[in-house]
Protein backbone atom coordinates (compact mmCIF):
# COMPACT_ATOMS: atom_id res chain seq x y z
CA UNK A 1 0.00 0.00 0.00
CA UNK A 2 2.81 2.76 1.09
CA UNK A 3 4.25 1.80 -2.49
CA UNK A 4 1.35 2.83 -4.34
CA UNK A 5 0.75 6.33 -2.03
CA UNK A 6 4.29 6.84 -3.12
CA UNK A 7 2.89 7.07 -6.65
CA UNK A 8 -0.04 8.93 -6.06
CA UNK A 9 1.75 11.60 -4.21
CA UNK A 10 3.87 12.31 -7.19
CA UNK A 11 1.05 12.39 -9.62
CA UNK A 12 0.07 15.44 -6.98
CA UNK A 13 3.23 16.85 -8.49
CA UNK A 14 2.36 15.99 -12.01
CA UNK A 15 -1.30 18.05 -11.55
CA UNK A 16 0.52 20.84 -9.97
CA UNK A 17 3.16 21.28 -12.64
CA UNK A 18 0.22 21.00 -15.41
CA UNK A 19 -1.87 23.74 -13.65
CA UNK A 20 1.66 25.93 -13.51
CA UNK A 21 2.39 25.74 -16.67
CA UNK A 22 -1.41 26.19 -17.55
CA UNK A 23 -1.62 29.21 -15.59
CA UNK A 24 1.28 30.85 -17.15
CA UNK A 25 0.03 30.10 -20.78
CA UNK A 26 -2.79 31.91 -20.39
CA UNK A 27 -2.00 34.81 -18.00
CA UNK A 28 -1.82 37.24 -21.23
CA UNK A 29 -4.80 36.15 -22.61
CA UNK A 30 -7.39 35.09 -19.59
CA UNK A 31 -5.92 36.64 -16.37
CA UNK A 32 -9.08 35.29 -13.78
CA UNK A 33 -8.39 31.80 -15.41
CA UNK A 34 -4.66 32.12 -14.75
CA UNK A 35 -5.04 33.23 -11.26
CA UNK A 36 -7.51 29.76 -11.18
CA UNK A 37 -4.73 27.65 -12.13
CA UNK A 38 -2.09 29.04 -10.13
CA UNK A 39 -4.23 28.80 -7.21
CA UNK A 40 -4.96 25.07 -7.90
CA UNK A 41 -1.21 24.59 -8.32
CA UNK A 42 -0.33 26.14 -4.51
CA UNK A 43 -3.15 24.25 -3.42
CA UNK A 44 -2.18 21.07 -4.81
CA UNK A 45 1.63 21.43 -3.79
CA UNK A 46 0.50 21.82 -0.64
CA UNK A 47 -1.72 18.85 -0.15
CA UNK A 48 1.55 16.71 -1.61
CA UNK A 49 3.51 18.18 1.18
CA UNK A 50 0.75 17.36 4.02
CA UNK A 51 0.44 13.85 1.88
CA UNK A 52 4.14 13.09 2.32
CA UNK A 53 4.73 14.38 5.48
CA UNK A 54 1.49 12.24 6.81
CA UNK A 55 2.80 8.90 5.21
CA UNK A 56 5.73 9.35 6.19
CA UNK A 57 4.37 9.68 9.97
CA UNK A 58 2.32 6.26 9.52
CA UNK A 59 5.76 4.30 8.09
CA UNK A 60 7.44 5.73 11.22
CA UNK A 61 4.66 4.21 13.03
CA UNK A 62 4.27 1.22 11.53
CA UNK A 63 8.28 0.26 12.02
CA UNK A 64 7.84 1.23 15.64
CA UNK A 65 4.94 -1.33 16.07
CA UNK A 66 7.14 -3.88 14.26
CA UNK A 67 10.18 -3.36 16.30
Amino acid sequence: MNKIWKFFQYGYLMVAFICLIEGIVRWSSDRSRSYLFLGFSFFITLVFFFKRHFRKKVEKRNNQNKN
